[in-house]
C-alpha cells in the first residue's frame, strides 16, 4: 500500500515566533466548493514567505482570502496583521490597513498613463512612497511615465503594478505569479526589486510555479495541497528535500 511520505515533523514549526500576519485556521469557498480547508500560517515581519504548491492546491484563494477580496468567501478563521483583525474588514479596509495584493493579471488601468496609474492610488490616505522615490527603485518606469500603462510589455506591467502598490503605505505585498510569461532576464529584474523592497522592511508573500526561483529569494516556505497546509519551514528545507519536492512541488 503506498502512502505519502510524511512531512508533518516540519508543519508548522514556526507558529510560536512572533508573527507579524498571522493566518489562522481559515476556510473559503466559491460558492459552495470548498477550497481553503483550514490554512494557518504566521510571517514575520520583513521577510519573504514563498506560497508553493501545484496546480489546484490552493495558492491564489489563500491569498485572496487573506485580502478579503471576497471571492473566495472568507467563512471561518482569523486573519491579523500587526495586531489588527483583517478578517472582520471590508478589502478596502484592510488595504487602508497595510495589506496590498498584486493579482496575476496585474489590472492595470486601461486608458491612464504609467504616472496617472500611480497617482490614482495615491488619490486617498495612507500615502505610501513618493513618485520620486518609486522612479528611483523603477527607473524604466521613469521613462515610460507618459506612457499608456496597458502598452507596456509584460515586465514593465508588472514593474507598475508592484510600484503602485507601493504608492500606497503597504505593511505587507502579496504577489500572485509575478514572474509568469517573463522572460528570465526580466525575472531577474523583478527578483532584484523584491529584495530591494525587501530592505525597506515590507513583508512579502509570494506565489509562484517558478518553485526553485522563488525558495532561492524566500526565507521561508509554506507549502499547500488540496487547500491545507503540509509543510511550513524555511526554504532552504524544501531545496534540500527532494522527496518533498517531487511529491508537492513536481520538481
Amino acid at each position: 500500500m503506498n502512502t505519502k511520505p510524511d512531512f508533518s515533523n516540519s508543519a508548522n514549526h514556526a507558529a510560536t515566533a512572533p508573527a507579524y500576519l498571522s493566518v489562522w485556521d481559515i476556510h473559503a469557498y466559491y460558492g459552495e466548493s470548498y477550497i481553503v480547508q483550514g490554512v494557518s500560517f504566521n510571517v514575520h515581519e520583513g521577510e519573504i514567505l514563498a506560497l508553493l504548491g501545484r496546480n489546484g492546491a490552493g495558492k491564489t484563494s489563500t491569498l485572496r482570502a487573506i485580502a478579503q477580496i471576497g471571492d473566495p468567501e472568507l467563512r471561518k478563521g482569523e486573519v491579523w496583521l500587526d495586531h489588527q483583525p483583517l478578517h472582520k474588514m471590508a478589502s478596502h479596509e484592510a488595504a487602508a490597513n497595510g495589506l496590498a495584493l498584486v493579482p496575476e493579471d496585474r489590472r492595470i488601468i486601461a486608458g491612464l498613463t504609467v504616472e496617472e496609474n500611480l497617482q490614482l492610488a495615491q488619490i486617498a490616505p495612507p500615502i505610501g512612497w513618493s513618485l520620486d522615490r518609486i522612479y528611483e527603485l523603477f527607473p524604466r518606469l521613469k521613462e515610460r511615465r507618459k506612457q499608456e500603462g496597458v502598452t507596456l510589455s509584460g515586465g514593465e506591467q508588472q514593474m507598475l503594478a508592484i510600484a503602485r502598490a507601493l504608492a500606497r503605505d503597504i505593511k505587507v505585498l502579496l504577489l500572485d505569479e509575478p514572474y509568469e510569461g517573463l522572460a528570465p532576464v526580466i525575472v531577474d529584474e523583478i527578483e532584484k526589486t523584491l529584495s530591494l523592497i525587501k530592505s525597506q522592511g515590507i513583508t512579502t508573500i509570494l506565489v509562484e510555479q517558478n518553485a526553485v526561483r522563488a525558495l532561492k529569494l524566500a526565507d521561508r516556505a509554506v507549502i499547500l495541497d488540496t487547500g491545507g497546509v503540509v509543510f511550513d519551514g524555511t526554504a532552504e528545507e524544501v531545496l534540500n528535500n527532494a522527496e518533498l519536492r517531487a511529491e508537492y512541488l513536481a520538481i
